[in-house]
């Protein structure tokens, strides 16, 4: 209301009489008028800012981890502050309690479907192959739990080979999952520009993060549909070889037992050891290193 007393003074009506019709103490608004915007709510307007840049980036966390990532960020907050911020803001977590009729809608696609092709009668398939490495990636996150909690694991596979070129794990399947699996591989592979990175639309693949890595090494995005696994189907593959020959092996007590199953059996049995029909039974590393050495032979 003090807004429209300042309003009212300016038409020439006292201060006084409109404090007195619309019932409000006149020190009061004179504090207000020295100080607009008080301390309290400039501090409120940063906290605000640093959980929404949170919540954009991550969408499935609650408040908790949001004020977690704030106070990364540098605005330090309690809980129950984050609470009070994104609960009147709507800032739900995607895996809490609905709201609304359908509750939280997938988010949409930020890039084209580059490995879709159409069939002579109208239909659509996709198509997962390349004729050198580095052409085509596909990106993909598995989870599963252990007795501290569940592990995740963001995966890239080349499409040429079948070699898994970059991977990250983590205990909390944050949009940096996504991106430290591609610096990685990008780090294994070199100059990448150009090499489409195809995955599903998963928040960590829409992230801002995530986005600036393709930008900054001038990749080119890939999206599915949603709820369509067969749309990164041969990423999907490899994740069910992982599920049989390691995940669902036994039980796992702690995340660091299943990290180091993770890795060993990518590092030495998928890439070394497993033989596939689709490379002339050889392996991904065995396969990259002949059809190089053949195409440096013929340049």
């Amino acid at each position: 209301m003090y807004p429209l007393v300042s309003e009212l003074a300016a038409d020439g009506i006292p201060v006084a009489v409109s404090c007195r019709v619309l019932k409000l103490a006149r020190q009061p608004y004179y504090r207000w008028l020295a100080v607009p915007v008080t301390r309290s709510e400039v501090v409120e307007a940063y906290r605000a800012n640093a959980l929404f840049d949170a919540h954009r980036d991550d969408p499935e966390f609650g408040h908790r981890l949001l004020a977690d990532e704030a106070r990364d960020a540098g605005e330090a907050m309690a809980d129950r502050t984050a609470w009070r911020i994104t609960s009147t803001n709507g800032w739900w977590s995607a895996f809490g309690k609905k709201r609304g009729k359908n509750g939280k809608k997938p988010g949409p696609a930020v890039h084209d479907d580059l490995c879709a092709v159409v069939d002579e009668d109208g239909r659509t398939r996709h198509v997962f192959a390349a004729d050198a490495p580095n052409q085509l990636w596909l990106v993909d996150i598995t989870e599963h739990k252990t007795t501290e909690g569940k592990l995740y694991a963001c995966a890239i596979k080349d499409a040429f080979s079948g070699r898994i070129v970059g991977y990250s794990i983590d205990s909390r399947m944050k949009s940096r999952l996504a991106v430290q699996a591609l610096e990685n591989a990008v780090q294994m592979r070199g100059d990448v520009a150009g090499c489409i990175a195809h995955s599903d639309r998963g928040s960590q693949f829409r992230s801002r993060k995530f986005l600036r890595a393709l930008a900054r090494h001038r990749m080119v995005g890939s999206m599915g549909r949603v709820g369509s696994s067969g749309d990164n189907a041969a990423m999907e593959s490899f994740f069910a070889l992982l599920q049989k020959n390691v995940l669902d092996r036994r039980s796992w007590t702690t995340r660091e037992q299943l990290r180091i199953a993770i890795v060993t059996w990518i590092e030495r049995t998928y890439h070394r050891r497993r033989r596939q029909a689709r490379l002339g039974r050889l392996t991904p590393v065995e396969f990259e290193t002949i059809m190089t050495k053949d195409v440096a032979l013929a340049a």
